[in-house]
């Protein structure tokens, strides 16, 4: 089976910004033991900013695209090199994709992205997808990728992934009670339950915007789904086990 997680910067990064080892463990383990049981694992993470907020002292995330430039590369290389540390103890090898809107917008490279892709996983290696915000200048533009979740549903699409996980901080979809919704067939005032923009101050996403890529990826026929990436959720998903919010392909 080909998964494609992706995680965002509050369920691995403290509210500082620094990186959270206890939950990028948690993870990095969960996502080797996929690897291990013999599945396809693409890895879309955000981050970088985050990291490279908490590394140039910044109380938060800058609203100047030169400065999230700055912070993007100074925090890219601390969280990669903290990957391969966590990753190399399972004896699983990464490798680095950092990608803008470009790369999908014209034919050939967004086919050399999907060779690059398709060779990594096949020889066994966990690619490690970010935006690249040192030198994308979307935002200047008004197009981003929220927090990379438009990203991974471009990615799922690409590869043709079987299932798209979506982690944030929350158990799932919640209604308004905040009680878990574990099953969603239609979208049909789905969206009407979450506020649009609501996020954190190290990141660009929010809930409006994992629903819109949820959208479109099962309108591609990807099941998907929205869990906590704060706990161990990985396995007991593809277990069939009640975890998060489920939203088959083809839900409409």
């Amino acid at each position: 089976m080909r998964i494609v997680v992706k995680v965002g910067t509050h369920a691995i990064a403290k509210k500082t910004g620094r990186p959270d080892y206890q939950a990028l463990s948690r993870l990095t383990t969960q996502l080797s033991a996929l690897r291990k049981a013999g599945h396809e694992v693409v890895f879309v993470s955000s981050g970088a900013v985050a990291a490279g907020v908490e590394a140039m002292g910044l109380s938060a995330r800058p609203t100047d695209v030169n400065e999230i430039q700055m912070c993007a590369a100074v925090g890219q290389a601390r969280f990669i090199y903290e990957y391969e540390k966590l990753f190399a103890a399972h004896g699983v090898k990464i490798g680095q994709i950092l990608l803008t809107h470009f790369d999908f917008e014209e034919h050939r490279r967004a086919q050399n992205v999907k060779k690059a892709l398709d060779r990594l996983v096949k020889a066994g290696i966990v690619p490690i997808i970010n935006e690249n915000d040192v030198v994308a200048d979307e935002e200047l533009k008004g197009k981003t990728f929220g927090d990379n979740d438009w990203l991974s549903f471009l990615i799922a699409k690409l590869v043709k992934a079987d299932v798209l996980i979506l982690l944030t901080t929350v158990d799932g979809l919640l209604d308004a009670t905040g009680k878990r919704i574990p099953h969603v067939d239609s979208f049909k005032n789905v969206l009407k339950l979450v506020r649009a923009g609501e996020k954190g101050k190290l990141s660009k996403g929010g809930m409006d915007s994992k629903l819109k890529a949820v959208k479109a990826a099962v309108e591609a026929g990807v099941d998907t789904y929205i869990a906590n990436g704060r706990k161990s959720v990985l396995v007991p998903i593809l277990a069939g086990k009640s975890v998060g919010t489920f939203f088959p392909g083809s839900a409409l």
